[in-house]
């Protein structure tokens, strides 16, 4: 018998928002909770957060509408 439920994504630690800054215009990210990205209001960009671990790429970050 197989268990087709996924197992839930670790969880992003809030304390690591004080070490890291935007790659763009290294200011403050904010943390959406809801999406799973850190956000840089200032760049207009979202970058994801996988598996608990911030991707801090550029070329990874969603553009803000």
């Amino acid at each position: 018998m197989t268990d087709d439920r996924k197992a839930p994504a670790p969880a992003f630690d809030r304390r690591m928002l004080e070490a890291l800054v935007c790659p763009r215009t290294q200011g403050r990210l904010e943390y959406d909770a809801e999406r799973q990205e850190l956000v840089s209001k200032a760049a207009g960009l979202a970058f994801p957060i996988r598996s608990g671990i911030p991707v801090m790429l550029i070329d990874e970050a969603r553009a803000l509408d």
